[in-house]
């Protein structure tokens, strides 16, 4: 049976899109943590003639995320550098981006990720679905806040540096100036504003609406409201010539995990189809494909993000980011789920497939965070 096709078990399974608990995370908090001893590892590994990126591995995918927050907090006070900065500094390519990325706190971390989906020419639609279907109004909001405050604090911080540069204290200040701009994106502006001007057509009102954080978070369900819904659908599209795509957007974009579980399961007692299968027949383009993500995500997001990293492998050629995005994002939440899903999606384990697609130190991060089988 199909992941997306047990609606009648949804209402009764937890949803990591609502939980927050990080007990189906790959990487938890070590126990007896001291970030200074891990800071010298770090310096002797960086430091040394070459760099030991067993060390850097080995550091950074067994520390929750808080932890490395500290122990980068612990190396800047130590050396007057920052992590990232030495990081960037004795590695490159996708193993850089994937240690770079372990030693971002998650909300900048996504946020940088959005800013690279519509920088320049062109949007990485791919990348604001997967971002925008999946995450939590609290994620968004967070995310949201650092896109926000990027500008202003890096503007506080040139004002510092500019008014010391003639100042024997110019070494220490360009070392506090480069503490603060480490994680902090070049923006200031409202993220929802930028994407505004990136995003367009019912695919960029989805999308604007999600970016809002504002999903519905009650945890109650209304029946009535869901049969509602499901013939609100149902008769914006199937029954319909055409199809009315503010009315599915409306519907999938605001309301609750818990809600939406129980309009599909209501919309198939009408149409005897899914929604899924309603919205890929009748839709197209970007707008199909966000609204599939979010109905996915609704079902099951670990099989949402087990789709999405098998299909990151497929063929030729591996979509590294992808890669580097999903297992460090879900190392912590739900990335248990996840290679739990892909077993049963593809028949064999995510950790062989990575085993077979990626190599050399980054292919040994993305193992360590993925953690063996059995």
């Amino acid at each position: 049976m199909s992941a997306w096709s047990d609606l009648e078990l949804l209402l009764d399974s937890p949803s990591s899109l609502t939980v927050t608990s990080t007990a189906r995370g790959t990487v938890k908090d070590k126990a007896n943590f001291k970030p200074e001893d891990d800071v010298a590892a770090l310096r002797k590994a960086i430091e040394g003639l070459g760099t030991t990126e067993k060390t850097l591995i080995d550091v950074l995918t067994q520390r929750s995320n808080a932890q490395r927050q500290l122990i980068d907090t612990a190396y800047q006070k130590a050396t007057g550098r920052t992590l990232v900065a030495d990081l960037k500094g004795d590695t490159h390519g996708d193993f850089e981006d994937l240690l770079v990325a372990l030693v971002t706190p998650p909300a900048v971390y996504d946020c940088h990720e959005v800013m690279k989906a519509i920088k320049g020419s062109g949007t990485t639609e791919s990348t604001l679905t997967e971002i925008f279907a999946s995450r939590s109004n609290k994620q968004i909001k967070a995310m949201t806040d650092v896109y926000l405050k990027g500008r202003s604090l890096k503007n506080k911080s040139l004002n510092v540096v500019n008014s010391f540069l003639c100042c024997k204290m110019i070494v220490k200040v360009f070392t506090i100036f480069s503490r603060l701009c480490c994680f902090i994106p070049e923006t200031g502006r409202l993220m929802r504003d930028d994407l505004k001007s990136e995003v367009s057509g019912d695919y960029g009102k989805a999308v604007l609406i999600l970016a809002e954080g504002k999903k519905d978070e009650s945890t109650n369900v209304d029946t009535a409201k869901a049969k509602a819904d499901a013939k609100i659908l149902y008769e914006a599209g199937e029954k319909k010539w055409g199809t009315d795509e503010a009315k599915f957007i409306d519907i999938l974009c605001q309301r609750s995990v818990p809600q939406l579980r129980q309009t599909l399961i209501e919309y198939k007692n009408i149409s005897k189809k899914t929604l899924q299968e309603s919205i890929e027949s009748e839709m197209s383009g970007d707008l199909e494909e966000l609204l599939v993500a979010v109905v996915k995500c609704v079902k099951n997001a670990p099989a949402y993000f087990a789709e999405r990293l098998f299909k990151a492998m497929k063929g030729a050629g591996t979509t590294e980011s992808t890669l580097t995005r999903i297992l460090v994002s879900r190392s912590e939440i739900d990335l248990m789920d996840i290679k739990e899903e892909y077993k049963k999606l593809f028949g064999y384990t995510l950790y062989s497939q990575l085993e077979s697609e990626v190599s050399g130190n980054y292919g040994e991060t993305l193992k360590k965070l993925c953690g063996q089988d059995g």
